[in-house]
């Protein structure tokens, strides 16, 4: 058996024929879905790629130079909130495939979550100018832990319900790869209010407040109604409902005894790590070394423009190389791009646009191709116990991404303080080589890092196909 054939199954539910007894496991027709229904599907990722991006570009610079907070408290309080989500994603995936409804077992949280989503994200732009500042800080505490609490709500359950919409090796990466389109159109968008946000900050404090809380009001309105519009219009496959886990430690016990998933985590987390600086710190990067400020919405528009545009492309490339060596290059690049960003200086507006837009094209295949291998993880478990438990995985996934985000933020809050970051002043050397490390030094080595675990990858398309064979015959068998 060769290193990516699957071992020996162990099914829960009943006898079945192992995979060396399959005489011939015929390729299944390849399933296309209706774009209407991919579609529906992502159509939520716009406002909340909206969200996220504005809250991991914006919100420690609107704390730190508009509210006036430390940041080493705001630091803290990500820190702190990735600690909750050691709680709330297991619980989060566990509930979503145990739960029993007619509409099925993901959509009632889809829609569930539009109430929180909007009303965390409202609280993060709109602080009571009357708080002191320890309500302040009480304040945003409570709004960055009920935001990122209710996407785990939303996110689970989403993208488990996208990994089941379609069994197909390669429809699975043309459904995650508009959605990684919607994400970072929503992203884009971002933008757009990010430079509201900035062009306020330089009247005043208090146009900026304004400016915030009316665009976090406007924004939380319009994710709902996206949010509760894909609920109210997706279908679910009715034969997946009770088929999750029985006990949630066996279900975190399956998790981490998958080997490819053992594997997807540990990537998540570094690759995170070191992803999460361009979200960060573009800004602080963008003003305090490179010295054009208002230029920061372009430095990320040409990250994120090549992110979607190369998408179409890496779908039929992948089918001809394999998703994993597509993924092996674009984490390579990726970590170059990142590299390079270590020897920005002041006027330096060619290099980092440069440097971006590279970075972008590999964004891209990584937003593509990742959460398609993800879901073909999911069903290696299925084929090892017998059971469908999307939403444990995805929890887990999700909880890495975040506390490797959380990290980074809270390593960032630390580090600018420590180096003697001041903000709206000129910054010493220490606090611009600082800088230069956690933008681009650290995520250089985490990436690179995340390739080397890449390539041990093993669950090829032959061995999918393997597997996909025997859950079909365990299905004709019942």
């Amino acid at each position: 058996m060769t290193a990516g054939t699957p071992e020996k199954p162990r099914p829960r539910r009943g006898e079945s024929q192992s995979i060396e007894d399959v005489s011939s496991p015929a390729q299944s027709h390849p399933e296309r879905l209706p774009l209407s229904v991919i579609l529906t599907y992502c159509l939520p990722t716009v406002g909340c790629g909206f969200m996220f991006l504005l809250v991991g570009l914006y919100l420690m610079k609107f704390a730190t130079d508009v509210l006036l907070i430390a940041p080493a408290t705001m630091g803290t309080i990500f820190g702190l909130s990735r600690i909750w989500d050691a709680v709330s994603d297991p619980v989060a995936g566990y509930l979503s495939d145990r739960t029993r409804h007619r509409s099925g077992r993901r959509r009632p949280w889809i829609f569930v979550s539009m109430l929180p989503i909007g009303l965390a994200y409202w609280m993060l732009w709109s602080p009571p100018e009357a708080l002191s500042t320890e309500g302040l800080t009480i304040w945003m505490a409570i709004g960055v832990f009920g935001f990122y609490s209710a996407m785990t709500i939303f996110i689970v359950p989403h993208m488990s319900l996208g990994a089941e919409l379609t069994a197909d090796y390669h429809e699975r990466s043309r459904i995650f790869g508009i959605r990684h389109i919607g994400w970072t159109f929503g992203s884009i968008l971002a933008l757009a209010g990010m430079t509201l946000l900035i062009r306020a900050e330089s009247l005043s404090i208090e146009a900026s407040r304004d400016t915030a809380g009316q665009l976090g009001l406007g924004v939380a309105l319009f994710t709902a109604v996206l949010v509760g519009f894909a609920a109210v219009r997706l279908r679910e496959r009715p034969d997946f409902q009770g088929r999750g886990a029985e006990k949630p430690f066996a279900a975190f016990a399956d998790v981490w005894k998958n080997p490819h998933a053992r594997l997807l985590l540990a990537v998540t987390g570094i690759e995170n790590l070191g992803g999460a600086t361009i979200g960060i710190l573009t800004l602080y990067v963008s003003e305090y070394i490179v010295g054009s400020a208002s230029l920061a919405p372009l430095f990320i528009l040409c990250y994120m423009v090549p992110s979607v545009v190369f998408v179409p492309l890496w779908i039929p490339i992948s089918r001809r190389i394999g998703k994993k060596r597509l993924w092996l290059g674009a984490l390579v690049l990726t970590a170059c791009s990142f590299g390079g960003m270590f020897f920005l200086d002041e006027g330096d507006v060619f290099l980092i646009s440069i440097l971006a837009l590279t970075a972008g094209v590999a964004a891209g295949a990584g937003g593509t191709i990742a959460p398609s291998i993800q879901a073909d993880v999911i069903d290696y478990d299925e084929y090892q116990t017998g059971e469908r438990k999307e939403g444990a995985y995805f929890s887990a996934w999700n909880f890495v991404f975040k506390s490797a985000y959380g990290v980074t933020l809270m390593l960032t809050g630390y580090v600018l303080q420590l180096s003697g970051f001041e903000p709206n002043v000129e910054q010493t050397d220490e606090v611009k080589f600082a800088l230069r490390c956690l933008y681009g030094a650290f995520p250089f080595v985490c990436y690179l890092v995340g390739a080397l675990l890449v390539s041990r990858f093993r669950l090829d398309e032959d061995a999918y196909t393997q597997i996909r064979a025997e859950l079909s015959a365990r299905e004709s068998g019942s």
